[in-house]
């Protein structure tokens, strides 16, 4: 969901956030995404090894796990896994916990792909995936900002979702930067 699917690159969340947040003023020297489609916790902690990120990011988001539902791998390595990428993450940030946000999975069971499968199942484990996410961000003092409710809206509204009738379109991720803006700036602003 990081890569924006089916949507040109530069209207996925993270730029969007950065063309946003460089409109209001704020230096962006990099953004940097990691992962691609398809991927799970193991992936991407693969992903995160070979890429060898820097350790001073100012900000860094995590978004995983609904691949991990998808191919319905057992939770306990999503459990397992989340908490290296969240450690992984807090590390990019060069050990700053106030520089690091944890968003929700979305609820692809909504979609056209996702009520070809069993919506109430996928709705229920995601459910389960975010508040164990949750529970972990707080435990940490990270923001957990949930986009699932958004997601939740493309079941009524198809200009939600990419041409695959899955991913987000470039306007849930709007959605979403307006969501996790007033958190941001209020971290941006007090890292100065």
């Amino acid at each position: 969901y990081t890569i924006g699917t089916g949507i040109a690159e530069d209207n996925n969340y993270p730029n969007q956030l950065t063309d946003t947040l460089s409109a209001k003023g704020y230096v962006i020297d990099t953004t940097v995404v990691i992962a691609t489609n398809g991927w799970t916790t193991t992936d991407l902690l693969n992903g995160i090894e070979k890429a060898d990120p820097i350790s001073d990011y100012d900000l860094v988001s995590l978004l995983i796990g609904v691949n991990n539902q998808y191919q319905g791998l057992d939770i306990e390595l999503y459990q397992t896994e989340f908490m290296e990428l969240l450690s992984q993450a807090i590390s990019s940030a060069g050990g700053d916990t106030s520089k690091v946000i944890v968003l929700s999975i979305p609820n692809y069971g909504v979609t056209p792909f996702g009520q070809s499968r069993n919506p109430v199942v996928i709705r229920q484990e995601l459910e389960m995936y975010n508040s164990m996410a949750e529970q972990f961000a707080s435990d940490y003092g990270i923001p957990f900002i949930d986009v699932t409710g958004i997601s939740e809206l493309a079941e009524t509204d198809t200009t939600l979702l990419a041409p695959d009738n899955l991913h987000p379109s470039a306007k849930m991720y709007t959605m979403w930067v307006e969501e996790m803006l007033p958190i941001i700036t209020l971290k941006l602003n007090n890292n100065d």
